[in-house]
């Protein structure tokens, strides 16, 4: 048994002054550099990076060439680490990531990033429906409030809806701070 950190999408865009600010981005990704930092110390050779790059102008962030596009300060990667291209909100559609995880026999995921519910939703589902186990940081992951016609979701009942759909049947969701404490202890046996 072996396991991946697959960090999605924490990108300069989804902070302050980028064009889709996120509500609380700096919490996530300081919760997702704690786990980072746990991989690179325990399971170096196991950590992706996902980073988004619009095809098409009309989305208005993540475009080439900006520095919203770029992959933020809390979790750059180092060298040896890999960096997957995505351009759709599952981090499986049309990219090299699910072969990468086959070709070193990695069968446990723990994922985190942004958004909660779009691309982190995406990329738990397609995950499990490609029979990987999976973990979700919950708190190292950031959305924003949601809209349809005249009605207005806040950002936190965004956030727990999508991570409590997750959770079970897709998902073992859990904090970061339980993740370091139970859940690492764990996969250090298991790896």
């Amino acid at each position: 048994m072996s396991t991946a950190l697959i960090i999605v999408d924490i990108q300069n865009d989804y902070f302050s002054n980028g064009k889709m600010e996120l509500s609380n981005p700096v919490k996530a990704a300081t919760n997702a550099a704690k786990v980072l930092e746990w991989f690179r110390q325990n399971n170096k050779d196991n950590i992706f990076h996902v980073q988004h790059i619009a095809n098409d102008v009309a989305l208005g962030f993540f475009l080439p060439n900006t520095e919203g596009v770029k992959l933020n300060e809390a979790v750059l990667p180092l060298e040896h680490e890999t960096i997957i291209t995505k351009h759709t909100p599952s981090s499986f559609l049309n990219t090299e990531l699910e072969i990468k995880l086959r070709e070193k026999r990695v069968t446990n995921l723990v994922i985190l990033g942004m958004m909660t519910h779009m691309c982190i939703d995406a990329t738990v589902r397609t995950a499990v429906e490609l029979g990987f186990e999976t973990t979700l940081i919950e708190d190292a992951c950031a959305t924003k409030d949601l809209s349809y016609q005249d009605k207005v979701v806040p950002v936190e009942q965004v956030h727990y809806a999508f991570v409590s759909a997750l959770n079970g049947m897709y998902a073992n969701v859990i904090s970061t701070e339980d993740f370091l404490k139970q859940e690492a202890n764990s996969i250090l046996k298991n790896n």
